[in-house]
């Protein structure tokens, strides 16, 4: 028995509306960043504020491209989608983790030469240094709004394009210690701590780029969230045990495949599918996470038991049986045939009305008939008698 549940995402809408929201500002403040630091740098004989003005107008590009993506992504579950649109978010974030690794490599090249051809070396006017200060200020409070949205929606989008607004204001930083350091006589000094800078935004380039392909390739939740949905799970009452738990993340969501088994491997398929609507109901409601679950009972651990593949369905079955027990007279007033595929078996529970038996000791001499016309079929199990009034 499967049973399959996916939820909604909540305030979809509104998530939306809230990364479209942040990646204005973002847009606009790059906007106005990226024409102060060229006109500027342009006035002050700054090459170094120049090509961070030019910085700045490239993070307008990822903006429209988080844009786009944010769009899409949040487009309805449709035929051809039926998971949703999620996983576009994690190609878009991909894309923005090997640009940050490029403006790495951009940066940390630039300075090498640099070191290498002094008269290349920063020697900028005082100018450049207030406005490189003002664009830290600006593109740090901007990543860490960035990064608040991003964090608060589960949007690994959003935390990446927040890290390229960081990878500005690093650059504005390498800007700042070149001018301080040719103020000082130090004109190397810039060149050194770009190098290591471009270090670190490689490093969180990679960082996000991999957690992206790790998601698109299918790649499990960490350990702890698995603790976590077991433990949700096996507090559910009528639970026994757990098996072929699997998971994957899409977008900020995680999707859910679990086999389960029951204390009571015989109870009827509607308390089963009750059991399974709990478990997802507790998967849904205590893990934020949790979008979509899909469970299957299976009445024994099939990791473990022998398998029933060849076990026949019940119209064969059931024929089978009439045919073993026409000398029993009291099969002609058999009410219902319960089937139970179990451990490689056939386990049949046969349900009369309780005016077959005068007695006692006739429902169990009865029972034995039942069995002892059957012990010949080799993939019939036990053989259970039930009486109603």
């Amino acid at each position: 028995m499967t049973t399959y549940l996916h939820a909604p995402i909540p305030h979809r809408e509104e998530r939306y509306r809230a990364i479209r929201r942040i990646t204005h500002i973002g847009s606009l403040l790059d906007v106005v960043l990226a024409v102060l630091k060229i006109s500027v740098g342009w006035l002050s004989q700054s090459q170094a504020l120049i090509a961070d003005g030019v910085h700045s107008f490239s993070d307008l590009l990822t903006n429209f491209v988080v844009l786009f993506a944010a769009r899409e992504a949040h487009r309805e579950a449709d035929k051809e989608h039926p998971y949703g649109h999620e996983r576009i978010e994690s190609i878009t974030t991909a894309g923005l983790g090997t640009i940050l690794v490029l403006v790495a490599m951009g940066i940390g090249f630039d300075a090498i030469r640099r070191l290498f051809e002094p008269e290349l070396l920063l020697r900028p006017g005082v100018w450049a240094l207030v406005v490189a200060a003002i664009s830290v200020l600006a593109k740090e409070s901007i990543y860490r709004y960035t990064m608040h949205i991003g964090r608060k929606l589960r949007s690994e989008l959003l935390q990446a394009n927040a890290w390229h607004s960081r990878s500005d204001a690093i650059s504005s930083i390498v800007v700042i210690i070149g001018v301080g350091g040719s103020m000082a006589g130090l004109a190397y000094v810039d060149a050194i701590a770009a190098i290591l800078v471009a270090g670190m935004i490689a490093k969180i380039g990679i960082k996000l780029g991999w957690n992206a392909v790790r998601e698109l390739i299918d790649t499990g939740v960490e350990e702890q969230v698995l603790v976590d949905i077991r433990r949700a799970i096996l507090a559910v009452d009528g639970v026994e045990t757990l098996h072929m738990l699997r998971t994957r993340r899409m977008g900020g969501n995680i999707l859910v495949d679990v086999h389960i088994t029951l204390t009571d491997s015989r109870v009827s398929v509607s308390e089963g599918h009750q059991i399974s609507e709990v478990v997802m109901t507790a998967l849904l409601d205590n893990m934020e996470e949790v979008t979509d679950v899909t469970v299957h009972i299976d009445p024994e651990n099939d990791e473990l038991s022998t398998p029933n593949r060849g076990l026949p369905l019940r119209n064969e079955i059931v024929g089978r049986l009439y045919r073993c027990w026409p000398s029993i007279n009291a099969s002609g007033h058999i009410q219902r045939i319960n089937l139970h595929y179990l451990n490689g078996k056939l386990h049949v529970e046969v349900v009369l009305p309780i005016t077959v038996a005068a007695n006692k000791e006739e429902m169990c001499a009865l029972s034995e008939a039942f069995r002892l016309a059957t012990h010949k079929e080799t993939d019939i199990g036990q053989i259970q008698v039930l009486y109603v009034c």
